[in-house]
């Protein structure tokens, strides 16, 4: 059950944005396009990154918590699921607060 801790939070982070999508009706997904232009960029440059790091041995990821599904660069599937879903969590916070306090989004 340990190997579930890497997904589990990301599941929990997930779960706990996800409802703003559905009550507040935030509409980051969909804008899907848009935010994925913003995303994909970053998220690569530090794919990038860790990549390296992962190569130089200055970073790596207990096996025991992850599932063991890697993708390129010997990179765990978790990995490349955090910078696709924390980035969605974080602008569906900001869309559900600037749609509780309109007055925050500047123009």
């Amino acid at each position: 059950m340990k190997q579930w801790s890497y997904m589990g939070m990301l599941i929990f982070t997930l779960c706990g944005s996800g409802w703003l999508e559905i009550v507040l009706k935030t509409g980051v997904l969909r804008r899907l396009k848009r935010a994925a232009l913003s995303i994909l960029p970053i998220s690569t440059l530090f794919l990038i990154w860790n990549a390296y790091a992962i190569s130089k041995g200055h970073w790596f990821f207990d096996r025991a918590q992850i599932l063991g599904i890697y993708g390129p660069f010997s990179i765990p599937l978790e990995e490349y699921l955090f910078f696709i879903i924390v980035p969605i969590a974080a602008l569906m916070t900001i869309e559900a607060v600037t749609k509780v306090k309109p007055h925050w989004r500047r123009i």
